[in-house]
């Protein structure tokens, strides 16, 4: 079974998580690949990508960058991984259905928006009935913690 990392994002917005988590993932050698709600989004977390730290790179494309098989990390409004990606960031709230080839899932949330939190506990009970291995992570002042008991 997948495993499958909830993200519970409570001192900083996306902007900030996810490219950290990206950079991350491509240090362990990993590549990536982004679902999105939309391609506007897509075109903001790209912008995002390019400008997060002007001493790092986060390599990336879209379709209409193409060189799927070459680009290490993906971003997509669709349920694809044309990259091969181990690992699967979604930011805009949808549950995964299909996940042949992914190793690991980071699911990201919004701990501000009652809305975002209610979705991500249905999600995280809709995978815990499917057998997947589950991990909570939320932000603290000291960075990423997993609070004990929760399982």
């Amino acid at each position: 079974m997948t495993e499958i990392r909830f993200y519970h994002m409570t001192r900083s917005s996306l902007d900030k998580a996810l490219p950290e988590l990206l950079e991350k993932t491509l240090q362990k050698g990993w590549r990536a690949v982004v679902w999105a709600k939309n391609n506007d989004e897509i075109a903001e977390i790209s912008s995002l990508l390019w400008s997060f730290k002007p001493e790092s790179f986060l390599p990336h494309g879209t379709k209409k960058d193409g060189h799927e098989a070459e680009t290490p990390i993906w971003l997509t409004a669709k349920a694809e991984n044309p990259n091969g990606a181990q690992v699967l960031f979604v930011v805009d709230g949808r549950p995964v259905e299909a996940m042949e080839g992914i190793d690991l899932v980071c699911d990201l949330f919004n701990g501000l928006d009652g809305e975002a939190e209610a979705a991500a506990r249905q999600r995280w009970t809709a995978y815990k009935k499917q057998k997947h291995t589950l991990a909570y992570w939320k932000q603290t002042e000291n960075g990423w913690t997993t609070p004990k008991g929760i399982s």
